[in-house]
């Protein structure tokens, strides 16, 4: 059983003072139990059956986030259990206070309407549906910078004066701009979900509400993209994960089990020619032999 206390003086486990980022070594430590790995791109996703608890890494071995589930959900990484143990703020239970303390709750990204509880730089933020708290988690605070100018160009797309890769699949298009913006940093501006729902003025895009299910402009933004042919070569590799940067931009609450980016034909790698390794979870069951049959190592995730 896991104690969890958010207090003015921090965030404890166990009666262990815990500061985000924190490492796999001292969860594991305080937590007394060894979690699952879900390999991801740059980390993963670590999981605590019998605690209900969840790690969320970008980096291996370091966690940026933890989860307590109150709800058995279907998710590969889900807990086998949920959370049996203790989750105060100061002396009360955080679900009661969640209820009985809605003026002391805050947003904590924008569009953001459940709202979290911020104590010392950490917070506690709710899954809610339907008044059930499905689960919180816990991060450092980091608040949105409303007062950051947006340059009033930063996400037109404008055709630049070279030749351009033509997609014939968006699915393996969004894989390729994964690997070229967020990991490479190759293609620019890195687009932010959050930050474009503040620039674009043509009608106003809730996040919270919407954020469940493809948003129109969104998609039209990646589909519209252009990916330069001087890049093709810097593309020698492929990892789809449901945590993917763009996937979590394109469905910020997204969970991991939709279709809606599957690759459906791998036609556009031909126009790869370094590509030699893909591992797959957004695809048509033929795509890995079909990637095969083109030389290019490819495997399920």
């Amino acid at each position: 059983m896991a104690n969890l206390r958010l207090s003015s003086t921090g965030f404890e486990i166990n009666n262990t003072s815990i500061s985000f980022p924190v490492s796999l070594t001292v969860l594991e430590s305080v937590l007394g139990e060894n979690p699952r790995f879900f390999k991801g791109k740059n980390g993963g996703v670590y999981t605590w059956d019998e605690l209900g608890i969840v790690g969320y890494s970008k980096e291996k071995n370091v966690i940026y986030a933890i989860s307590a589930s109150f709800e058995k959900e279907d998710y590969r990484f889900s807990p086998s259990q949920t959370f049996s143990g203790t989750f105060y703020i100061e002396d009360e239970d955080i679900i009661n206070y969640y209820h009985q303390n809605p003026g002391k709750r805050v947003k904590v990204f924008e569009g953001d309407t459940t709202g979290a509880v911020v104590v010392n730089g950490v917070s506690a933020w709710f899954d809610i549906e339907e008044e059930s708290v499905k689960a919180i988690e816990v991060s450092e605070y980091k608040p949105y910078d409303r007062a950051a100018g947006i340059p009033k160009d930063k996400y037109v797309i404008t055709t630049p004066d070279e030749e351009l890769i033509s997609f014939t699949d968006f699915g393996f298009k969004l894989a390729v701009i994964e690997e070229l913006m967020y990991t490479q940093g190759l293609l620019t501006p890195q687009f932010d979900v959050h930050e474009f729902a503040k620039w674009y003025t043509k009608r106003e895009i809730d996040i919270d509400e919407e954020g469940y299910e493809p948003i129109a402009e969104v998609t039209q933004y990646f589909k519209d993209f252009p990916v330069p042919k001087r890049l093709a070569p810097k593309l020698t590799e492929i990892y789809q994960d449901g945590g993917n940067d763009v996937y979590m931009n394109l469905v910020p609450f997204a969970g991991g089990d939709e279709d809606y980016w599957d690759i459906e034909s791998v036609e556009d790698a031909k126009l790869f020619p370094n590509l030699k390794k893909v591992t797959l979870c957004y695809a048509k069951e033929h795509i890995v032999d079909d990637f095969e049959k083109l030389g290019i190592e490819a495997e399920w995730l």
